[in-house]
């Protein structure tokens, strides 16, 4: 099972690390915050805890602080 992963210059497909695999895991593995990206999982908003499915897209845009 696997999803296709965009974020910045990544394109790629990645293979599911079980079945239970969330986004909260995937920005874990990145080495990303959650209080720093926002996730879309196929053209919608999701949650951290959303579980990602074979053949999903995972977008994930940075989010930019300032002033």
């Amino acid at each position: 099972m696997s999803f296709n992963l965009k974020f910045k210059e990544i394109d790629e497909e990645r293979e599911q690390k079980g079945e239970e695999y969330t986004i909260n895991d995937l920005i874990k593995e990145l080495g990303l915050s959650a209080q720093t990206v926002v996730a879309k999982q196929n053209g919608e908003l999701a949650i951290e805890e959303s579980v990602i499915n074979d053949g999903d897209e995972i977008r994930l845009v940075q989010i930019i602080y300032g002033g």
